[in-house]
């Protein structure tokens, strides 16, 4: 599918960010530049990386290598939980952008809040030094609860435009969605097929067949039209091509309320309270 068809959200700093982009965690480093490109040869321009996948320079070599101009690519990357706090994420940023080898980035996200340690807030007033500095276009979160969101609020003034969360039909963050619209943030969903669990429903695979697509297609074809940001992962140019052709048919109310049955609640992942 032509990059073009791929929609671009709008972001509450007035930057906008492709809905359906590559992820890349748990990609191995040595397989990640290729995967990368591979996925910027299908259409995607959104990559999605962390510090904590260990693929930073890999993902960075994509970019640069990649048969299409610069500020067509949109580039997310995390400062991990054992950097947080002001000073230790100006820091992390430092290497990650190293590693990287880019001057800019799109999206710069705290990847968990980690309540014990209570640095969050000092890692979101260095993120708001960064944009302010022009290093980085856009800063949010990843992980977040609405306290965890309320505290960034009132102690600096300013919401994150993205809120990157563990979302899936399993888990389908009513509640969080709803509370990330009401403040102009953009949910983001990671883990958006319950890391592949999900596709084994036999619901998923009636609307699947109904609609001569894929479990997974239909997943994300859900997440496209609730609104979410969506960033699958895949090993494959197969999948990584069947991920992104989900712009071609949509579901209908009684495929939505389907899906809706199947919320449970299960986290395929930590729940950032205990951390």
């Amino acid at each position: 599918m032509p990059a073009h068809q791929v929609p671009l959200l709008p972001l509450a700093d007035g930057a906008a960010i492709p809905q359906l982009g590559y992820g890349l965690y748990k990609v191995p480093a040595e397989d990640a530049s290729r995967l990368a490109l591979d996925a910027i040869a299908a259409g995607y321009r959104h990559l999605d990386t962390a510090a904590f996948y260990a693929n930073e320079s890999e993902v960075g070599r994509a970019v640069r290598e990649a048969p299409v101009p610069r500020e067509e690519l949109f580039v997310t990357s995390k400062v991990w939980k054992d950097d947080n706090g002001y000073d230790e994420t100006l820091r992390a940023f430092d290497a990650s952008m190293a590693r990287l080898g880019l001057e800019r980035i799109e999206l710069y996200l705290i990847h968990w809040p980690v309540p014990s340690t209570d640095r969050y807030v000092g890692s979101w007033r260095a993120l708001l030094r960064l944009r302010d500095e022009g290093r980085v276009r856009s800063v949010g979160v990843a992980n977040f609860h609405t306290h965890h969101l309320d505290r960034l609020v009132d102690e600096t003034g300013e919401a994150p435009v993205v809120n990157q969360v563990e979302l899936h039909p399993w888990l389908p963050q009513r509640e969080l969605r709803a509370d990330d619209r009401a403040r102009g943030i953009l949910t983001e969903a990671w883990s958006p097929l319950a890391r592949g669990r999900v596709l084994d429903d036999p619901t998923l695979a009636a609307i699947a067949a109904k609609h001569g697509r894929t479990p997974a297609q239909v997943v994300l074809r859900w997440h496209v039209q609730l609104g979410n940001a969506v960033i699958p992962k895949a090993s494959s140019p197969e999948r990584i091509r069947e991920n992104l052709d989900v712009f071609g048919f949509a579901l209908d109310a009684a495929d939505l309320a389907a899906i809706a049955a199947l919320e449970s609640g299960e986290r395929t992942g930590r729940d950032p309270d205990l951390d």
